[in-house]
């Protein structure tokens, strides 16, 4: 994730403001806030205008994934070339799912926030989605998740990675 943080950085950050650079680093998946933090920095912003804005990045795709993408996936799988694309997000999405289905709140919350590879709110939202869990249920679920993630993020990309990078 590293080195995909720093490339959007170097390449981003030729064309538009440090900000603008966090925020779309925080509304990719597999990025996602995670990456916003570390990019945030690695360009010297400060923790407390950084945060915010990764995490309104990290959230604005939650309630578009939770509401629209079963029907985008069913009208997806009508074309034969996105069919193995959609079927392969879907399965590895439900390979996932075990950890949020036994207790989903908790499940879901813990999903979003410990930041390793595979996990957060982006597929979360696609996990919740695919279990038809309760949307309003799941948007709180990933937002607390996501506090849990800016807290640890914040913690290793202004303390401990901080004072290693910088």
């Amino acid at each position: 994730m590293e080195s995909l943080v720093i490339l959007f950085t170097e390449t981003l950050g030729k064309y538009v403001s440090r900000e603008v650079v966090i925020f779309l680093i925080s509304l990719m998946p597999l990025l996602e806030l995670r990456g916003g933090l570390l990019a945030a920095s690695l360009l010297n912003v400060p923790i407390l205008k950084a945060i915010p804005i990764c995490i309104i990045g990290n959230i604005i795709p939650i309630p578009f994934i939770l509401l629209f993408i079963r029907h985008i996936f069913r009208w997806m799988k009508n074309f034969k070339v996105f069919r193995g694309l959609v079927e392969k997000l879907e399965n590895r999405a439900m390979k996932k799912s075990d950890q949020v289905s036994n207790s989903e709140f908790v499940g879901l919350m813990l999903f979003v926030g410990i930041p390793i590879p595979g996990t957060g709110a982006w597929t979360g939202s696609l996990i919740a989605s695919l279990l038809e869990m309760d949307v309003k249920k799941a948007v709180i679920a990933e937002l607390c998740g996501i506090v849990m993630a800016t807290i640890i993020m914040s913690i290793l990309s202004y303390g401990l990675l901080g004072t290693i990078l910088h």
